[in-house]
């Protein structure tokens, strides 16, 4: 198995919203707000070749909206999906399967691409993993999730007939070396990879840890469904990950791709923050 982190691309949040409860004065240190109180977030994907696999988990945000989307996020950088691949001498026709953590815009919004007047999925040889529980949600999503979950990047996947769902149940096998974790705070059924290459275990944090300074329990996010379940799952989650020294993955952070934990007087905290590719995972 290899793994290699690939950069969809980079936008722009609210602070607000992705630290929650935590006052400005705090995380303004972690992620420096502009002047209208956006931060800068990567769209950080994983790539796992695992035998005749090549499994893409997540997929940012895509480029087949519109401008108006487009300026409330401000997408920007040279990164992206193609580039990635390019750069490991692959395309998007080589993956075997794309695997969406869940269903929000720029979770998935990479999955279909716009040829002329059809959207068509931008994988054209892969199948496209989400749950029935997920799904169910995301196809009818609720007031407060229905600017996340775009009918463009929800219905042409469903279309294709290139859509399977997951039925492993939670911390099982779902291929050999990887495990599907589910967590329902952020929102219902978010699978989170848990990966074992070699040696080390991975975990793809998704929207449980978006980023080093989520590590923290109280750092939740405001678009969290559920944030005591965030809360719950994270605290659970972390205790695990320090116990058997895991490598948390991180999906949003603009500059940290990985850390290592350590427990401490004050709880689980992060001890090493490091580039996927300085950990030698490929080596082993």
């Amino acid at each position: 198995m290899k793994l290699y982190s690939i950069n969809a691309g980079y936008f722009k949040l609210d602070g607000g919203a992705m630290f929650g409860v935590v006052p400005k004065s705090m995380w303004n240190k972690a992620n420096a707000a502009d002047d209208n109180n956006m931060c800068t977030w990567a769209m950080r994907c994983l790539l796992i070749e695992h035998g005749n696999y090549r499994i893409l988990i997540d997929n940012g945000m895509g480029t087949k909206q519109d401008q108006k989307f487009y300026s409330h996020f401000y997408p920007h950088g040279d990164d992206s999906i193609e580039k990635g691949l390019a750069d490991l001498g692959l395309t998007t026709d080589d993956i075997t399967d794309v695997f969406l953590t869940h269903l929000h815009f720029d979770h998935c919004g990479g999955s279909i691409k716009r040829e002329g007047d059809q959207l068509v999925p931008a994988f054209r040889n892969a199948v496209y993993w989400s749950n029935k529980a997920h799904w169910a949600s995301a196809a009818n999503p609720n007031e407060r999730e229905k600017a996340s979950f775009l009918k463009e990047n929800i219905q042409p996947i469903e279309a294709s007939g290139q859509l399977r769902f997951i039925d492993t149940a939670e911390g099982a096998e779902w291929l050999p070396d990887i495990r599907i974790r589910y967590v329902n705070g952020h929102t219902d059924a978010m699978m989170l990879p848990q990966i074992t290459c070699g040696n080390t275990t991975v975990l793809f944090c998704a929207d449980l840890f978006p980023s080093a300074a989520h590590v923290s329990l109280p750092w939740v996010m405001a678009y969290d469904m559920r944030p005591l379940d965030t809360l719950a799952e994270k605290r659970m989650m972390l205790n695990e990950a320090v116990a058997n020294k895991w490598l948390l993955f991180f999906e949003h952070d603009p500059r940290n791709e990985c850390c290592t934990l350590e427990q401490t007087e004050r709880g689980v905290r992060v001890k090493e923050l490091l580039k996927l590719a300085d950990t030698g995972i490929n080596d082993q």
